[in-house]
């Protein structure tokens, strides 16, 4: 998934204000969900959200405005009814590490009682391939 970056995203020094990228993150998971196939809207339908358990971030490099980025995201690890994003974003041009992070959630319903996976959900997280960007 690409992201360009305007001038809303970053601080007063003009570089990506830090905790915007725990949003990129939110949107690669989105997406790679929806390219699989998973609704994250039809999943709160049938009373399933994912909430975060866990989030980690190490900066690397600044992203500043105007830049590129690109966010590759995996998941790197499953349980019956949690699973973690492993995320890197990289300057789209020059492929230099910007950020590198990993997100655990967690499948409850709507009261906010964890509930186990969809076994298809759980087949296709396990086994989709990794995709770049």
């Amino acid at each position: 998934m690409d992201v360009r970056i305007y001038y809303e995203d970053t601080d007063c020094g003009g570089m990506v204000y830090y905790a915007n990228y725990l949003k990129y993150f939110e949107r690669a998971r989105t997406q790679y969900l929806e390219e699989r196939g998973v609704s994250v809207a039809g999943l709160m339908k049938e009373d399933t959200v994912f909430v975060v358990l866990h989030a980690e971030v190490d900066y690397r490099s600044p992203a500043r405005y105007g830049d590129r980025l690109t966010i590759e995201t995996v998941v790197s690890d499953m349980t019956a009814a949690s699973f973690t994003f492993s995320h890197v974003i990289r300057e789209w041009e020059s492929r230099r590490v910007v950020v590198e992070g990993s997100a655990r959630l967690a499948a409850v319903n709507g009261k906010g009682k964890v509930k186990r996976l969809d076994k298809a959900m759980v087949a296709m997280l396990k086994f989709s391939p990794a995709r770049s960007g």
